[in-house]
């Protein structure tokens, strides 16, 4: 049943209010902070930069004094469309690096296993791995009220050119807010159907997994269709009305320590760029071409 408890593994949209430094700072530091780093990572060009961004982040993890069983444990739902992605890649070279010196380690008719694309691949991991930790890190260390604020403040000024910064606000944070409780539903519904005798994880090929998880997403199709209209019902009896006519009781107000994290985050973006980190990455291609016998 342990591959059944899905909640454990699920990070995005969980708060773990541990009173740390991060969990203080101001909700628009965090989120220009995190956005502007998953920019920069999928921007990158250096795998050796990639690397030391996922140390720092682990680093915020640990400041954030969130346990790192439960920070990584997030990436296991992802772990097979990870591993399926670098299958692709590494086989047919996408997204391998262009201008280096690289070298044919196997290939046989269209399939061409080089340097650099197991570079690339190293590259693809290291991007996804650190996007899925910096969301996690945002939602547990801040409130969906938090974010809510946040989010609004940030989108305000854009009030002028006609852009519902309350609605947008509040359709982020509500699909947020319900990640962890589709993912209830579904664990109560896959235990459910075990306990009737499907067979829900066995399945020698993609094919049959699907078709052996149909009995479970038509049902959780509909338990979601029925918790939104459920939410709609209950906004309406609330008289929510939008943005029109309301007044702020939460003021957002920045401290020294959110300019210094945002400080911190220009620097650690600054050297994502300017620092030479292709020495270290060519380095590792003459490595790896030594290795193989070139």
């Amino acid at each position: 049943m342990e591959d059944l408890e899905l909640m454990r593994y699920i990070t995005i949209g969980l708060y773990l209010p541990t009173g740390s430094v991060l969990h203080r700072l101001d909700p628009r530091t965090k989120i220009l902070g995190i956005g502007v780093l998953i920019i920069a990572i999928v921007l990158s060009p250096s795998v050796t930069g990639l690397f030391l961004a996922l140390v720092c982040i682990l680093g915020f993890i640990a400041k954030a004094k969130i346990p790192m069983a439960l920070a990584l444990g997030g990436l296991r739902p992802t772990l097979p469309i990870l591993l399926f992605i670098a299958f692709l890649q590494l086989l047919f070279g996408w997204g391998a690096l262009t201008g280096a010196s690289c070298q044919e380690l196997w290939g046989i008719w269209i399939i061409k296993i080089t340097t650099c694309s197991v570079l690339s691949v190293f590259s693809m991991i290291l991007r996804l791995v650190s996007m899925i930790l910096l969301t996690g890190l945002l939602t547990m260390t801040s409130t969906i009220s938090e974010l809510t604020h946040g989010i609004e403040s940030l989108l305000h000024p854009f009030r002028r050119l006609g852009l519902p910064a309350h609605e947008l606000a509040m359709v982020f944070t509500i699909a947020l807010r319900f990640v962890p409780t589709l993912a209830e539903e579904l664990e109560k519904l896959l235990k459910a159907q075990s306990a009737r005798g499907a067979d829900i994880r066995l399945g020698s090929n993609p094919v049959q997994r699907v078709r052996h998880f149909l009995p479970v997403l038509v049902p959780l199709f509909l338990v979601t269709l029925r918790r939104g209209d459920t939410l709609a019902e209950a906004m309406e009896a609330r008289g929510y009305t939008g943005s029109l006519g309301r007044t702020r009781f939460v003021q957002l107000k920045m401290s020294p320590n959110d300019i210094l994290a945002l400080a911190l985050i220009a620097v650690l973006v600054g050297g994502l760029f300017l620092f030479p980190f292709r020495v270290f990455d060519n380095a590792f291609l003459s490595l790896m071409s030594k290795v193989a016998g070139y």
